[in-house]
């Protein structure tokens, strides 16, 4: 959705025009499966960075709050997830989170979850989940802010961290991955659990502004290429690091 806001200025009448969408298609490898009312406009994204220290220096390590008005995401309704019900079935992997309508979010997880797609969750940006829709939670990727959010605890340190973890494999949550930032990540499951520290760039970090996004992103295409976790985990790693050495969500 970034990536399309930011080339087509958030005016979706652009998507009218055949040629444009079948550029982007090749450009990206996506896919316009579903384009209803382009009326609506796209979404507006408003980023706070803070890459300052206490000393007021450009800080190493930095991190960024966002406010999201959603625009067309806002306007997904459940109708539209049964009208494109033949896209989800067709899908291995579902990957949503929460610019969407919470309501339409639950929807959507539950009818991918019945149709046998593996479901990837980022709860991003933090809003209520039913309790009942973590059973239909095959990968739940929240950062550190997003599980104190969901826990009302706070989930700091390496032994909050892997309380947390436990507490949402309790509420159902089939495999949990907590995005740490410049800590790297944490994963659990009934299994196995780990830490993978943050990837060693070479490159200064410019914004961390999308890395979220692309690191579901790349754990969902790892996860399609049958990678194995810790494999497909350090890989989604890798590319969320990356991302973050230029300015700006798309560009990333």
């Amino acid at each position: 959705q970034m990536c399309i806001r930011d080339r087509i200025k958030a005016d979706l009448k652009i998507l009218e025009e055949k040629n444009y969408r079948n550029n982007f298609a090749n450009q990206f490898g996506a896919s316009f499966a579903m384009v209803t009312d382009l009326e609506v406009k796209g979404g507006t994204v408003r980023i706070w960075c803070d890459n300052f220290d206490k000393n007021h220096k450009v800080a190493k390590q930095w991190d960024n709050a966002i406010n999201i008005v959603p625009g067309a995401a806002g306007s997904i309704s459940n109708k539209d997830i049964d009208n494109n019900i033949d896209f989800i079935k067709k899908s291995e992997i579902f990957l949503t989170q929460l610019e969407t309508p919470n309501e339409v979010t639950s929807y959507a997880l539950n009818r991918a979850k019945e149709t046998g797609s593996v479901t990837i969750f980022n709860p991003a940006p933090a809003s209520d989940i039913k309790e009942s829709d973590f059973k239909c939670i095959d990968y739940f990727t929240p950062n550190e802010t997003e599980a104190s959010f969901y826990l009302d605890k706070k989930v700091e340190s390496k032994t909050e961290i892997e309380e947390a973890a436990k507490t949402f494999l309790a509420k159902g949550v089939k495999n949990i991955v907590i995005t740490l930032g410049p800590k790297g990540l944490y994963f659990a499951n009934s299994d196995e659990s780990f830490f993978i520290d943050v990837y060693s760039l070479k490159d200064k970090v410019i914004d961390t502004t999308g890395a979220g996004d692309a690191f579901n992103g790349a754990f969902a295409y790892a996860l399609s290429n049958n990678l194995k976790i810790k494999d497909a985990l350090e890989f989604s790693n890798k590319v969320a690091a990356i991302s973050t050495t230029k300015a700006g969500a798309a560009n990333s």
